[in-house]
């Protein structure tokens, strides 16, 4: 289903002219009914609707004059632009309850951390120990969210049943699985010293047994993998694993010219963190008996979601906190990696180049990269970036019938790029 694109809804309000607190609650409603009524459930109206909120919510009092007094409108964007939920979905006929991401995957996951242990089962008790520490039900699961609900919407789609099948749930485990092996390695590799909010496996255990610990993970996940018998699905994820290590060695390095640095980047980042959510979710169709072409749709949704989530991650490690993220901000120029931000305010102060060549290794290399981003228009143009990905996995998904869960895996596309941890 194409995107429409359109004005928010809420410029058709007449004026505001004298509202006072005993008139909020009459307005809210106001704004409501106007949202039932021109709201296309697309995601360009959310889109525009939390535009608007942001631009009211750089202050709780919006102050109009007039020739004659003062007008103070006593209204925050939260009040005025709550309701908007409700009326997003893409189809009409399922409530936004319904389509809740997190409803509908709740019971799957619930007990997705002690299934993942039990597979991680050992008799040594130090490998046990460390290749349980992430799996603390800490994690965003998003990646098992979207396989899972992926799953889900084939199975409507094909033979419109929506039972999971067990080689289906062996995969959503899977996802889980490599993903946290990765980070286990990430951690020793980049040295870190949080994750989740809590003191890392490298810093808690030494890197010798945490690189053990993640070499554990994936081979546990490969017998998962091949307990399943179907060769397609075990090639599919051991290509996620080639992506992961490739991704790895690419992001040691860089490219002289900004163009095929850029393309660098987003070669970097599908197989760093898309490649295992589009194979994921390919995998899971090809358990559903899906037709090719419906495959290539869950890996088009999968890949573009990642690409977009990871984007997102870029952008928040300039703008969002150490206890918004769980795990420390600001560090991806320390690594002397260049992200999307760095990459577009290039544009705008060709200077960087040389600091990007440098990976920020010279003195203030990271303080003059961070303001230059700041001043730049690289974070607003990386979010357009990561928009543009967020609607095409949009129209890919809604290739699929109707469906509570087709219309959650939209409804993630829009929670990707407001996310802030």
């Amino acid at each position: 289903m194409a995107v429409a694109g359109f004005a928010c809804p809420f410029a058709r309000l007449p004026s505001c002219k004298h509202i006072v607190s005993r008139n909020l609650i009459r307005s809210v409603r106001k704004c409501e009914r106007v949202c039932s009524r021109y709201s296309y459930h697309s995601l360009s109206f959310l889109s525009s609707c939390h535009v608007a909120a942001r631009s009211l919510s750089s202050s709780s009092l919006v102050k109009r004059r007039n020739s004659r007094n003062s007008i103070i409108l006593f209204a925050s964007s939260q009040a005025l632009f709550q309701h908007d939920r409700r009326y997003c979905s893409t189809n009409p006929q399922v409530e936004q309850s319904e389509s809740d991401p997190q409803l509908l995957t709740k019971s799957h996951l619930l007990h997705l951390c002690e299934t993942i242990k039990k597979e991680l089962n050992t008799s040594i008790r130090p490998l046990r120990d460390v290749s349980h520490y992430y799996f603390d039900g800490q994690g965003k699961y998003i990646r098992p969210m979207i396989v899972l609900l992926t799953a889900e919407a084939c199975n409507n789609h094909t033979s419109n049943s929506r039972t999971i099948l067990p080689s289906q749930e062996t995969v959503v485990m899977v996802s889980e699985m490599i993903h946290t092996a990765s980070l286990v390695h990430d951690d020793v590799i980049d040295g870190a010293d949080t994750r989740r909010g809590k003191t890392s496996v490298n810093k808690m255990f030494g890197e010798k047994m945490s690189v053990l610990a993640g070499d554990y993970i994936l081979s546990c996940a490969s017998q998962a993998l091949a307990r399943l018998g179907n060769a397609e699905v075990v090639e599919l994820l051991a290509k996620v694993v080639d992506d992961l290590i490739k991704g790895e060695f690419m992001q040691l390095g860089s490219k002289e010219h900004p163009d095929e640095r850029f393309n660098h980047y987003l070669e970097k980042t599908y197989k760093k963190t898309a490649s295992l959510i589009a194979c994921c979710c390919k995998a899971v169709s090809v358990f559903g008996g899906c037709s090719p072409e419906i495959q290539e749709i869950a890996y088009q949704y999968g890949k573009n979601i990642g690409m977009a989530f990871q984007i997102v991650d870029d952008i928040l490690d300039f703008i969002s906190t150490d206890m918004e993220m769980g795990k420390p901000t600001a560090t991806d120029l320390q690594l002397g990696l260049a992200t999307a931000p760095v990459l577009f305010a290039c544009e705008q102060f060709p200077d960087l180049n040389a600091l990007i060549m440098r990976r920020f290794k010279g003195p203030n290399d990271v303080e003059e990269a961070r303001q230059a981003v700041h001043k730049s228009d690289g974070i607003a143009r990386s979010y357009t970036l990561a928009s543009q990905y967020a609607k095409e996995a949009v129209r890919q998904i809604n290739k699929l019938s109707p469906s509570p869960h087709r219309d959650a895996l939209v409804k993630i596309t829009q929670e990707v790029l407001k996310r802030r941890k």
